[in-house]
C-alpha cells in the first residue's frame, strides 16, 4: 500500500481540481443573486408576520450562500479576473459588512496559519492553552470568554462583521482599509433612506433580519470548522499547512439543501488544502483524493453543536481541545 501523500505531494495532487468552469461559476453567481432578488421583495410583500419572518430567514440563509462564493472570488477560485464578478462581489461585501481588502488581509492569515497558537485571533477566534489563560488578567479572561462565547456567534453582525470587520479595521489603518468606512456609510445611508421614505419594516424584514441570520450562521460556521472534537493543534515547529487542512479543518456533514446553502463550504478541510478549489468542485476533489476522505467530522444537529462549543483551550498535555479551568 502506498504511503499517504504529504507536503507539495498531496498540493500538487489536488491542482487538477482548480481548474474552473467558467460557466457553472457565472451560473451559481446570478441565480444565488436573484434568489436573494426574488426572496427579498416576496418577504416585502408577505401579507403576514410568520410567513415574512420565513421568508426572512430563509433570504439570510441565501446570503449565507452569496457569502461563500464571495469568499471563493476572494480567493481567486471563481471567475478570476472578471471586473464585472469584482463590481458585484464589492458591492455584496459592503453591503455585508465585509469589506474586501479587511477580508483578504485576515483571512489569507488564517490560512497561512491555521490551528497556531501565535495570532490565532486574526482571522479567526482567539486560542489559547489552560496555562496561558491562567496567566491572563481577569479583564483578559473576560474577553477571551466572549470571543468564544454563543452569544458573540449570535450576535455576529455587531460584534464580528460591523465593529471586527469595520470599525476596528478603519480605526488601525484609515488608508489602508478604508473600505470599511464605505460600509458603515452605505449600509447607515440604506437605513436612514427606508427610514425616510417611510419603509422601515421592510428595511427591518428585508435587510437586517436577513443579514443577522447570516452572520449568525457564517460565524458558526468558521467556529465549527476549527473548533470540534479531534482538532489538532500542532507546535510551531511541527505544523505543516497540509497538516493543518487534514488534522485542523472539519468536514461538516450536510444534506443537499444545506450544502447548496453553504457552497459546499462544509468540506473545509479540502478547502484548506487548496484554497484555489471552486466550491462545486470540492466533493469531487475529497472522492478523488484518498487522504481527504478521513476528516475530522461534525454536524449542524443540536448535540455537536453543543460539543463545538465546549471546547474552549487547547491542552498539549491531553492533545485535545478542552473546557476552561475550573474556578479557584
Amino acid at each position: 500500500m502506498d504511503s499517504p501523500r504529504t507536503g507539495k505531494d498531496l498540493l500538487v495532487a489536488s491542482k487538477p481540481f482548480t481548474i474552473e468552469r467558467r460557466a457553472a461559476s457565472w451560473a451559481a453567481v446570478l441565480s444565488t443573486f436573484a434568489l436573494i432578488g426574488a426572496l427579498a421583495t416576496a418577504t416585502a410583500l408577505s401579507p403576514f408576520w410568520p410567513l415574512t419572518l420565513a421568508l426572512a430567514v430563509l433570504q439570510g440563509l441565501v446570503l449565507v450562500r452569496g457569502f461563500c462564493l464571495f469568499h471563493d472570488y476572494q480567493h481567486g477560485a471563481l471567475l478570476r479576473g472578471s471586473s464585472v464578478a469584482q463590481g458585484l462581489f464589492f458591492l455584496y461585501g459592503e453591503l455585508l459588512m465585509v469589506p474586501p481588502t479587511v477580508w483578504r488581509e485576515t483571512h489569507n492569515y488564517h490560512h497561512a496559519h491555521t490551528a497556531q497558537l501565535v495570532g490565532s485571533h486574526i482571522g479567526s477566534y482567539p486560542m489559547l492553552t489552560p496555562r496561558m489563560y491562567l496567566e491572563l488578567s481577569p479583564f483578559q479572561r473576560f474577553l477571551y470568554r466572549a470571543a468564544r462565547h454563543p452569544l458573540n456567534v449570535a450576535f455576529a453582525v455587531l460584534s464580528v462583521f460591523a465593529v471586527g470587520m469595520c470599525v476596528r479595521p478603519f480605526l488601525r489603518a484609515p488608508a489602508k482599509h478604508w473600505q470599511g468606512l464605505i460600509s458603515l456609510v452605505l449600509v447607515g445611508a440604506l437605513a436612514g433612506a427606508c427610514v425616510a421614505t417611510g419603509h422601515a419594516a421592510a428595511l427591518v424584514w428585508c435587510y437586517l433580519v436577513p443579514l443577522s441570520v447570516a452572520c449568525a450562521a457564517g460565524a458558526y460556521l468558521f467556529y465549527a470548522q476549527h473548533n470540534y472534537p479531534g482538532v489538532t493543534v500542532a507546535p510551531r515547529e511541527t505544523w505543516t499547512f497540509t497538516g493543518a487542512a487534514l488534522d485542523s479543518s472539519s468536514f461538516m456533514k450536510l444534506g443537499p439543501v444545506m450544502n447548496y446553502l453553504t457552497a459546499n463550504i462544509g468540506f473545509h478541510h479540502v478547502h484548506h488544502l487548496n484554497a484555489a478549489i471552486p466550491f462545486y468542485r470540492l466533493p469531487e476533489a475529497m472522492q478523488a483524493i484518498p487522504e481527504l476522505q478521513h476528516p475530522g467530522v461534525t454536524t449542524l444537529s443540536p448535540r455537536d453543536v453543543l460539543a463545538c462549543f465546549q471546547l474552549k483551550l487547547w491542552d498539549p498535555e491531553a492533545g485535545a481541545m478542552v473546557g476552561y479551568p475550573a474556578a479557584r
